[in-house]
């Protein structure tokens, strides 16, 4: 080990001790954080037909509500997770908090699309730079292999379910009060974190004294606006078409923004971005590959789980969200049950039977048509997708974080965070299509619409669990890890 190599580790670890209690506090205040993030994502979309009406959105520009987000949010992942690294995880956290808290305020009170949609963006630059700071500290905090992997735990079962959580908090604010309160809401639960986070999560002494000298700024230009410029082409693809111009010219920009990217780390960065040796972990890329494949399957599950519930069985917004609670609360079980799991057998094969069970819920639910009933078609299956992928959500955290120094932590959650972005970006575009072209195809055939509709969202659902069947085979590729027993010396590193 360099010289160099021990002071970015001594640098990294938090300053002083916290015991107790407060660490509660600290896992509390990472897992609201990362509730927030995931929740605004999904919450949206039950309320995106009223806010359409209230604000006067056209059907051509109301995907701006979303992919302003989606957009920013994905672009600028990296470098919020390198921020972290640099500059101190408290500091970046309550910066994130403090942005997407003042955009929710703003997007609460619009009176206008393009206000509206500038505020997504805004949140979506908050969650950039909160996600990967919160799995940041609980990599610094909780270094101990059994507290980790309850702590990591924790955290995929809120991401999971936050997910589904969000459409049942849509369809009620929706259905009882009004669509601003979707925005609204993050409000006083942001105030609440950022005490939180001032008060209990542990800070970081940056690497260096020069840490602004640190920050790859070519690297971090290139890749952020490469990042957006591909997901926005990805975004556009459905109402487009691939071969137009509104798609083929930020898709070939992002391109060559990613190429030139790589250029900069490989060749010219003093201190890249995002160093390539990160890729010789076999965990770490293994992982990434699975957080793709997933979350691709479970996102796109949300949207094509959605459409079914109302438009082939003719469920109410709040019967939508209240349908989605076995999947919520299979995902809570799955990621906080499978928890004192993977320290003992190690990641793999808790992504191997995680994927298999999600894949085989998924094929069931792909079934569902306009006589399906919800206890004998749909509970279950939905249950048995929830309990599965909180199992891989909680493993691929453990899995992308591994054998890596503490320095490293922001890089590989931003990385992650990054990853899943893309997965869930580019499974939405690709089932949209096949969808709309199974529904187009039977419709013409002269199939009355609930036919054709659940025909084609059932092949976007066979879709996602073939996207569960790939990360089940990127799975493989995980070492296999069994921890041991942690040393009594193994304790926890934790900052006052």
């Amino acid at each position: 080990m360099t010289v160099t190599d021990t002071t970015d580790r001594a640098a990294a670890r938090p300053r002083g001790g916290v015991r107790g209690p407060r660490l509660g506090l600290v896992l509390a205040a990472c897992c609201l954080g990362q509730f927030m993030n995931v929740l605004d994502a999904s919450v949206v979309n039950v309320a995106l037909p009223v806010i359409a009406d209230e604000l006067g959105f056209t059907r051509h520009n109301l995907q701006f509500v979303n992919n302003a987000y989606t957009v920013v949010v994905c672009g600028f992942l990296l470098l919020g997770g390198r921020l972290a690294d640099l500059f101190g995880q408290r500091r970046v956290f309550l910066c994130g908090v403090g942005l997407f808290t003042l955009a929710s305020l703003v997007g609460g009170a619009a009176d206008a699309p393009l206000t509206l949609v500038l505020a997504r963006a805004f949140q979506g630059l908050g969650a950039a730079v909160m996600a990967p700071a919160t799995l940041t500290v609980l990599g610094t905090t909780f270094t101990e292999s059994a507290a980790r992997a309850r702590a990591f735990g924790w955290w995929s079962a809120v991401s999971g379910a936050a997910g589904a959580i969000g459409v049942l908090v849509g369809g009620v604010v929706v259905e009882w009060f009004s669509w601003r309160w979707i925005f609204l809401v993050n409000v006083p639960i942001g105030l609440l974190l950022l005490a939180g986070v001032w008060t209990a999560v542990p800070e970081t002494r940056p690497r260096r004294a020069d840490s602004s000298a640190r920050l790859d700024l070519p690297g971090a230009v290139t890749v952020t606006l490469g990042l957006m410029s591909a997901v926005y082409a990805v975004s556009q693809s459905h109402a487009y078409g691939w071969g137009s111009a509104r798609v083929l010219v930020p898709l070939t920009a992002g391109v060559l923004l990613l190429a030139a990217f790589l250029l900069i780390q490989a060749r010219f960065a003093r201190h890249p971005l995002v160093p390539l040796a990160i890729f010789r972990n076999r965990s770490v890329a293994a992982a990434n590959l699975v957080a793709f494949f997933g979350i691709a399957a479970l996102f796109s599950t949300f949207y094509f789980f959605t459409l079914v519930l109302q438009q082939v069985l003719g469920h109410s917004p709040l019967s939508t969200g209240l349908s989605y609670l076995p999947l919520s609360l299979g995902m809570a079980l799955g990621g906080w049950g499978i928890a004192p799991l993977v320290p003992r057998f190690g990641p793999r094969p808790i992504l191997l039977g995680g994927l298999a069970l999600a894949a085989g819920g998924l094929l069931l639910l792909s079934r569902v048509d306009a006589g399906s009933a919800y206890l004998t078609d749909i509970l279950g299956p939905s249950a048995l997708l929830g309990l599965g992928m909180g199992a891989v959500l909680n493993a691929t955290t453990n899995a992308a974080t591994a054998g890596l120094a503490p320095h490293q932590t922001g890089l590989a959650s931003g990385l992650l965070n990054t990853t899943r972005q893309l997965g869930s970006a580019v499974g939405l575009v690709t089932l949209a299509a096949l969808a709309a072209s199974r529904t187009d195809t039977r419709a013409a055939a002269g199939a009355p619409a609930p036919e054709a509709l659940a025909s084609g969202y059932g092949l976007a659902l066979t879709g996602a669990a073939l996207f569960a069947l790939a990360g089940l085979t990127a799975a493989l590729l995980v070492p296999v890890r069994k921890q041991s027993t942690p040393s009594r010396g193994d304790t926890e590193k934790v900052a006052a």
